[in-house]
């Protein structure tokens, strides 16, 4: 991450942010923990792109079911090891997305998630 991550994290209040967002990226995996870290530090609300974030602390998370995706790319590799020829498979997109709230960080944050929102939630961490 870079050196300059503190910084930025505590600039991102004066800029009169109300949050966050951190999308799916190899250096955002990475830099998971300190990601969290800055944002419970300066009390940035943050949605993040996988349910990982979440259960190690982050805020709220919404992307793409990554166990889904696996069961697709199964079914893809069934296929093909039954004879099928990859070029005349047709291309999928993601068909499952999960929300998944940590209701511990958003106490700490103080902030109160609207009870329509967390029954709409695939998963709410205590």
């Amino acid at each position: 991450m870079p050196s300059d991550s503190d910084a930025v994290f505590a600039g991102l209040p004066g800029l009169h942010a109300g949050g966050l967002l951190v999308s799916g990226d190899p250096l955002f995996e990475a830099c998971r923990e300190q990601l969290i870290d800055l944002a419970a530090r300066n009390a940035i609300p943050t949605l993040f792109f996988a349910r990982e974030f979440v259960a190690a602390g982050g805020l709220a998370s919404y992307g793409v079911s990554f166990n889904e995706a696996l069961r697709q790319a199964g079914l893809y590799a069934a296929r093909i090891l039954r004879g099928a020829t990859p070029a005349d498979l047709p291309a999928l997109q993601p068909t499952k997305f999960e929300l998944v709230i940590n209701s511990k960080t958003a106490k700490a944050f103080g902030l109160t998630i609207p009870k329509t929102l967390l029954l709409r939630a695939d998963e709410v961490i205590q």
